[in-house]
């Protein structure tokens, strides 16, 4: 059983291994927390997970270590900035507080984001913007990837195009982070580490040809978009939308050359204030109502019917109080760079 550490604790050492790198205190917090939140709901492919491809990024100068993000655009309830390589987790993390900040104002607040350095985890801008009772949508496009392919085609054209979503509802919120590919990118490398197939064929081979073998997808191959080998139109059509939203608003994308930005990001975010709509009780009553309504359909396992929320919050709640419990590569990776950098590892809680 993977073993737990102080939350606090690891937020601490991804900081501080940040902070080699002598970008600003604030910053290095910033981008720690962001990858711990990841953690603390179980997202562990794009949590803690990235704190190694963060930190080469900013050692590289591939990752920006100071200045601010360029303002293309700003009408107060919706801007467009140029991130221009700054740290994904910052700059993201940046924009969500200035939607919040102006969202009592306008009650819709949208923004996008272009050329940011990858923000990693979608549900880990959430909590916040939960804690303030707002409702939140953010989702990301990388330009200059090419990883899944349109349904009945062998050639990759769109990126993993995940999105996130969140709206209060009592007890936990309705919350949820998916990506418009069958299965993500960070699933199939860590199978691949791991020397073992996917649960389900979720790729395809260079020849088209459908694949559980993840060195289908790594030597030439692609993922299948949602939906799979039978319905993957509708992931298909997704994929474009969020393109749409995060790179043609943003005005940088697919029209660009962007093969020089690596696995950088466009980022489309919208943050509503119910309260903009009605009274506030009146949304809350609706939400509460139709996550009860959904825990109480009648299973057809014998297991919980899974609610999109209701685990992540939990665990999140759970590993706060009792500490986190980490993936074992993770652990792994984490403690290379503790002996690398001689930043002493958190101690092990159980």
């Amino acid at each position: 059983m993977s073993k737990r550490y102080d939350a606090q604790a690891l937020q601490q050492f991804a900081s501080a291994l940040f902070a080699t790198t002598r970008i600003d205190s604030e910053r290095a917090d910033v981008m720690a927390d962001i990858f711990l939140q990841a953690d603390l709901m179980g997202f562990t492919t794009h949590g803690l997970n990235r704190v190694a491809s963060n930190l080469q990024w900013l050692q590289s100068g591939a990752s920006r270590i100071a200045g601010e993000p360029h303002v293309l655009s700003d009408r107060g309830n919706c801007f467009n900035w140029d991130a221009e390589f700054l740290p994904g987790p910052w700059a993201v993390t940046r924009a969500v507080d200035e939607a919040l900040a102006r969202v009592e104002e306008h009650g819709v607040v949208s923004a996008t984001i272009r050329r940011s350095q990858h923000i990693a985890c979608l549900a880990a801008y959430l909590p916040k913007i939960v804690e303030k009772n707002c409702v939140g949508i953010l989702t990301c496009s990388t330009p200059s990837e090419n990883t899944v392919a349109p349904q009945g085609s062998k050639t990759p054209l769109f990126s993993a195009n995940p999105i996130a979503f969140c709206a209060p509802a009592g007890d936990y919120p309705l919350l949820f982070d998916i990506s418009m590919s069958a299965t993500a990118g960070g699933y199939v490398a860590r199978a691949e580490r791991e020397g073992r197939k996917l649960p389900h064929p979720y790729l395809k081979d260079r020849d088209g040809n459908i694949s559980d073998d993840p060195a289908a997808f790594t030597d030439g191959g692609s993922i299948l978009p949602v939906g799979g080998a039978d319905h993957g139109y509708k992931g298909a059509a997704l994929s474009a939308m969020l393109e749409v939203l995060s790179m043609a608003l943003g005005g940088y994308g697919r029209a660009d050359d962007a093969g020089d930005d690596d696995e950088a990001n466009s980022v489309f975010l919208q943050i509503i204030d119910p309260k903009a709509f009605g009274p506030e009780n009146r949304f809350l009553r609706q939400t509460a109502a139709l996550l009860q309504l959904w825990e109480t359909c009648e299973s057809d396992s014998g297991e919980p019917v899974r609610v999109p929320g209701r685990r992540a919050w939990q665990l999140r709640r759970e590993q706060l109080a009792n500490g986190v419990r980490l993936y074992p590569t993770v652990v792994e990776d984490l403690q290379a760079l503790a002996k690398e950098y001689a930043i002493p590892m958190p101690a092990v809680l159980s």
